[in-house]
């Protein structure tokens, strides 16, 4: 794994490296003609946090009453780890359980809440990407580029509908620890013992509330709408408005190629390149594109690393009680 982290890490590195070489200081021209007005950027993202917070709160409150600011920060420490570090974004989901079972809600129902809001995410992406699509054949008339994407969509979703039914009616999580059970040993996983059933239960009992499954849906894709006001805005200030339906293709285009793409860490290159040759669709050239790219690099950079380092805070904390519990301190 670690290995093939690395090699993504360097193609997205070299491709990246390429853009900007074949770019060159044009970049730098429209950042400087908007200059601070991009860091409002960095406060508009708490609203898709937020609007994405509704939507896993629905779920969690099957179980809990969990305060908003609270899943807000958690979100927000999650989305950190999956974009700044080289978690494969799986790391923030993982880390994500860990911050709501400390607040007091179960972690068997915690991990339950994570993984069908993972798995809601992919659904909300499904229709936010095919409203990119929509915008983009109005836009453009591109209708071979729209054909490719929609079979691309068309060809993956028997793997979403797939994981939804062992999720709904298998018992995914139990074969896995089966699985790892003969991989690794009984020994080594006897802290696994019923754990696995648990969760698979639960996570059955929240997929079967479909009116909890539409609310987050409906809270995620309006999430994603509200986060493409971000491109919409930045490339305004850049001087290169765009319609609001040219930033949702954008949006969703761009963040299913770097979904996609999940092995290269902070989808570095991935992102730009998709911006370039999907900006070039709608009249957004190659330095304004890549600017952009800076722009929302700049925005994941200042608003990702004070949640990372609340969480190093809170960590830290965590550990010094256990030193002073421990009487080693």
């Amino acid at each position: 794994m670690r290995l093939a982290v690395r090699i993504a890490l360097a193609a997205g590195l070299a491709l990246l490296i390429a853009l900007i070489m074949r770019e060159g200081s044009a970049i730098l021209v429209p950042l400087a003609r908007a200059g601070r007005v991009l860091l409002w950027l960095v406060p508009l993202h708490a609203l898709p946090i937020l609007l994405d917070s509704l939507g896993w709160r629905a779920l969690i409150a099957r179980v809990r009453e969990t305060r908003v600011g609270t899943l807000f920060w958690i979100a927000s420490v999650r989305e950190g780890i999956n974009r700044l570090l080289p978690a494969a974004n799986i790391g923030g989901e993982i880390v994500g359980i860990r911050l709501l079972a400390d607040t007091g809600v179960d972690g068997i129902a915690a991990a339950a809440s994570v993984t069908t809001e993972v798995l809601l995410t992919i659904v909300s992406q499904y229709l936010f990407v095919a409203l990119g699509v929509v915008c983009l054949l109005r836009l453009t008339h591109t209708v071979q580029l729209t054909d490719d994407v929609l079979i691309g969509l068309g060809a993956s979703l028997p793997l979403v509908v797939l994981l939804v039914a062992l999720l709904r009616y298998g018992s995914l999580f139990e074969r896995l620890e089966r699985l790892a059970v003969r991989v690794l040993g009984e020994e080594k996983l006897s802290f696994l013992a019923g754990q696995s059933a648990s969760l698979d239960a639960a996570v059955r009992e929240l997929c079967a509330d479909r009116p909890r499954l539409l609310t987050t849906i409906a809270w995620q894709v309006t999430a994603m709408v509200s986060g493409s006001l971000e491109t919409w805005l930045a490339l305004r200030w850049l001087g290169r408005p765009v319609p609001f339906g040219a930033a949702i293709a954008l949006e969703s285009l761009t963040m299913t190629v770097r979904n996609f793409a999940f092995m290269v860490p902070a989808g570095l290159g991935v992102q730009e390149a998709s911006l370039v040759g999907f900006g070039a669709l709608l009249g957004v050239n190659g330095d304004l594109a890549l600017a952009l790219s800076l722009v929302k690099r700049m925005r994941e950079v200042l608003f990702g690393v004070p949640a990372l380092l609340s969480w190093y805070w809170v960590e830290g904390r965590r550990e010094l009680q256990h030193v002073r519990g421990s009487g080693k301190y």
